[in-house]
């Protein structure tokens, strides 16, 4: 990697904070019968210490700014503080820089307490080595010494990531590298002269990386009976990992790529009526097989967090239980398929077959497979459960038959275990 210390700025760096900041401040001069200024003004208290920002862009004298800050800070500790998200790829660099053994740190001109309730929530507190914010009472955030606070006795290559001029400069001061963030709030004038300008995260992490291996990605897959929900339950669980600043890839078999989404066609066209189970098999093993090469290794091998709807498991359950071709044939099938990529995770959603289908009947017209009878899925249905009986722990069921917040609760809390993330 080019750097062994990283120091971060938080807003603006590693999150895109400003909704929040933006509507807290607007809520601060309402109560003080300010007036707002323009969205261009309003922009500008994004990264400066608040009690300078509301003198400089709103008029006020010190003793006034001072209230408006505290009023700030009303809404912000109840709901702005979580009007945020992390930038995408933002927790693959720094699960990367921390599995190479790198030092990371945020240097904030926000409240200390704040900052580290923020790095909880959206999970990047495990990566973080050291953190120094201001006090409450500190409304005059001095960039350089607060660099200077978390930089390590022997810092090796050290650079500072910040998005204003201000963390460019505390860089300097300190004698370490300043990489601007451009696609934070800061503009690229006051960005200019550092070592390094980065229009984007994923050019953050390619300088700051400088050509090595994001860590691997997380596999996690989606299983059950059709009509259980858990498309739903994938969508929203994807939302929240992007909210997080994971990379995120979602994906289904069989399809996931153009060869495998031809395959699925005659796979489950009704026209197709007559397939023999053998058939059935290897086409679903043929389109494995080919998503796994063309999407799912190269994502995991970016770093991202992958979520299937349907893999291998489906197979066992669906063509070695249902088509009673045994779970023996249908592993040596995909053996070559697979390339022996195991999911870290899967997400069993439980609920009668009966009751699935007649969810799964009222949502849309049925495809070739949804038409079986109903000892076809009682037999699918019986095969899942034995393989939430032998999976090591890999396979975490849920109740699907209950409703889609209390399911999704329970899928939130199952992600949060594998990434170590906040589940709130």
């Amino acid at each position: 990697m080019r750097y062994d210390t990283v120091i971060f700025d938080l807003d603006g760096t590693l999150t895109r904070s400003g909704i929040g900041i933006i509507n807290c401040v607007k809520y601060a001069l309402t109560r003080l019968g300010r007036p707002i200024p323009d969205e261009d003004t309003l922009m500008r208290f994004v990264g400066p210490p608040l009690l300078e920002s509301f003198i400089r862009y709103a008029g006020m004298d010190e003793d006034e700014a001072k209230r408006g800050v505290d009023i700030y800070r009303e809404r912000f500790d109840a709901i702005g503080w979580r009007e945020n998200e992390v930038y995408a790829g933002i927790a693959t660099l720094l699960r990367t820089l921390k599995a190479h053994g790198a030092y990371v740190a945020v240097a904030t001109g926000k409240p200390t307490a704040a900052s580290e309730r923020i790095l909880r929530h959206f999970g990047l507190w495990p990566y973080i080595d050291r953190l120094r914010g201001v006090s409450l009472d500190d409304h005059h955030a001095d960039k350089a010494r607060l660099i200077a606070d978390v930089l390590p006795d022997q810092p090796g290559r050290a650079c500072m990531v910040g998005d204003r001029k201000s963390d460019l400069d505390g860089a300097r001061a300190n004698g370490i590298d300043a990489i601007g963030a451009l696609y934070g709030y800061g503009s690229r004038d006051e960005l200019e002269g550092a070592a390094f300008i980065a229009e984007t995260p994923q050019a953050l992490s390619d300088w700051i990386l400088d050509g090595t291996k994001p860590r691997r990605g997380l596999l996690v897959t989606f299983e059950g009976p059709d009509g259980c929900g858990k498309t739903t339950q994938l969508d929203r669980a994807a939302a929240w990992l992007r909210e997080r600043g994971f990379d995120v890839v979602t994906t289904r078999e069989p399809g996931g790529c153009p060869i495998s989404e031809r395959i699925r066609e005659i796979i489950l066209d009704v026209g197709s009526a007559g397939m023999t189970a053998e058939c059935e098999a290897l086409l679903y093993a043929a389109s494995r097989a080919q998503h796994v090469a063309q999407t799912l290794l190269p994502a995991l091998d970016h770093g991202a967090v992958v979520l299937c709807d349907r893999y291998l498991d489906s197979s066992l359950a669906y063509q070695g239980g249902g088509r009673t071709l045994g779970q023996g044939l249908v592993r040596a099938i995909n053996a070559p398929a697979t390339q022996g990529l195991e999911p870290d995770m899967t997400l069993f959603y439980d609920i009668a077959p009966d009751r699935a289908m007649q969810r799964r009947l009222a949502a849309s017209e049925p495809d070739r497979i949804e038409l079986e009878k109903r000892d076809f899925t009682d037999r699918v249905y019986a095969a899942y459960k034995s393989l939430c009986g032998g999976a090591n722990g890999r396979i975490v069921t849920i109740d699907a038959d209950r409703p889609i917040e209390a399911v999704e609760r329970d899928t939130i809390a199952r992600l949060s275990e594998l990434t170590g993330l906040d589940a709130d």
